[in-house]
């Protein structure tokens, strides 16, 4: 209540760290602080749903991986997503308080890319049209990255640049503080990318794949005369898909260079892909 209190404008940090202090001492801590936060959330107040974030905000940073699982689970995500939903909370919420609440889900999809409830939660979200676009982080906006940070996360992997933000995290200037915002803002926007590109590459290979695999056998009945017009049209648009897959492989390939894992990916569905295309030509010319 104190930690929450709608009546103070600013923050009360002394409290809201004995507040984790407290979930830290206690078995059940994440669980019974997490039943309070959601409650203190969905309030019609809406300062006090605001100050119930930013402890829920500091409690993920502080609070270790107990309450990161507890977080991470339905039965809470849940209750975020009441305060969005024009069926339950979403019609009196405030735009503020459902901003914060976007911004928290979304964040947690880039600091816990392995928490796949959170993921779902989020894409069910903009599949039902409840967030348009993923949020822009405000420049005041301090998300230092909880720990512990997700495996492979680019602060483990650049100690130069990990080093740099632990500096401008502890400075007391806002300057500072707002530099650390803009390093934070730039690795989410790098890690982003390179999900995009993992993404990018696992599909096309597969399409690759199913592709190759349908082509082999319209092929094989083609040669034995067996093959319906609308087959034959299907043989056709495929080798035209082909064709086009080709291109983009040479880009994904640029792309994973320094990866020499997925660089044999590409490569080993490239080739599936030119002997697909080279037996379509062989096999469609010679009849």
């Amino acid at each position: 209540d104190e930690a929450t209190d709608p009546s103070i404008s600013e923050e009360n940090w002394e409290c809201i760290q004995r507040f984790c202090d407290q979930v830290n001492a206690d078995t059940e801590g994440p669980l019974f602080a997490l039943r309070l936060l959601a409650h203190k959330i969905q309030s019609p107040q809406e300062g006090e749903a605001l100050h119930a974030l930013t402890v829920l905000e500091t409690c993920v940073n502080n609070c270790g991986e107990r309450f990161h699982s507890e977080m991470a689970k339905f039965r809470f995500l849940n209750e975020l997503i009441k305060v969005l939903s024009p069926k339950y909370y979403g019609i009196w919420s405030s735009e503020k308080v459902k901003s914060r609440v976007t911004e928290v889900i979304f964040s947690w999809t880039v600091w816990f890319p392995q928490e796949v409830k959170i993921q779902d939660a989020y894409q069910m979200l903009k599949k039902q049209g409840i967030v348009k676009e993923d949020p822009k982080l405000p420049e005041d906006k301090i998300l230092p990255p909880p720990s512990p940070r997700p495996q492979n996360s680019i602060f483990d992997t650049d100690e130069e640049k990990s080093k740099l933000l632990a500096r401008l995290l502890k400075s007391s200037h806002p300057e500072d503080l707002q530099a650390a915002n803009r390093l934070i803002q730039s690795v989410i926007k790098e890690e982003q990318e390179k999900s995009a590109q993992v993404s990018r590459r696992v599909n096309t290979i597969s399409e690759v794949s199913e592709n190759v695999k349908r082509m082999d056998e319209l092929l094989e009945n083609y040669r034995r005369h067996e093959l319906s017009p609308a087959d034959q049209e299907t043989l056709q648009a495929l080798f035209q898909r082909c064709e086009k897959l080709r291109p983009l492989l040479f880009r994904l390939a640029s792309e994973a260079v320094a990866d020499e894992e997925a660089l044999a990916e590409i490569l080993q569905a490239n080739d599936k892909l030119l002997q697909a295309l080279g037996q379509y030509r062989q096999v469609v010319a010679s009849q």
